[in-house]
């Protein structure tokens, strides 16, 4: 690696995790800004084989890749908004309509608002919509709670 790249590498490198943006491919104009998203993740599952005559180790064989349900956490959006609408549309309407599902990308951003780091969604449908609790003796923001479920994931950049 030359001293350029190693020096651009390490301006950029511990990232800080409070500038990011949710990207929604099929719901252009959406208010994707939020406080919060989590989820980003795989987790491989495994069979243990134990050997016989052989009590040392157990194998362990690679199966199936798991990714955590994506969560997104924002200030409770006005009731036309996109985002809301697609959420309705999939959880309230009783499979009236067809589930319409939707590329998301998550970007990690520097300083300048560039992507530096990014994860893709694929096949992403609202699983859960979920409001906080109110409480008269909190002075916070009304927070919703968006769960994704997706086929599968990938980081991009």
């Amino acid at each position: 690696m030359s001293s350029v790249a190693s020096t651009v590498q390490a301006a950029l490198y511990p990232l800080p995790a409070f500038y990011f943006k949710v990207v929604f491919a099929a719901l252009p104009g959406a208010d994707t800004s939020f406080q919060e998203v989590r989820g980003i993740g795989a987790e491989m599952d495994f069979e243990e084989i134990k050997e016989g005559g052989e009590n040392r180790f157990i194998h362990r064989l690679p199966g199936r890749v798991r990714h955590p349900q994506l969560e997104l956490k924002r200030a409770i959006a006005p009731y036309l908004s996109p985002l809301v609408t697609w959420c309705r549309l999939t959880l309230e309407t009783g499979y009236a309509t067809q589930i319409s599902t939707t590329l998301v990308n998550v970007y990690l951003l520097d300083e300048l608002g560039i992507p530096v780091r990014a994860w893709s969604f694929a096949n992403a449908y609202p699983t859960k919509w979920e409001v906080d609790d109110f409480k008269s003796t909190k002075n916070d923001v009304a927070i919703e709670t968006i769960v994704l479920s997706y086929t599968y994931s990938n980081r991009i950049l």
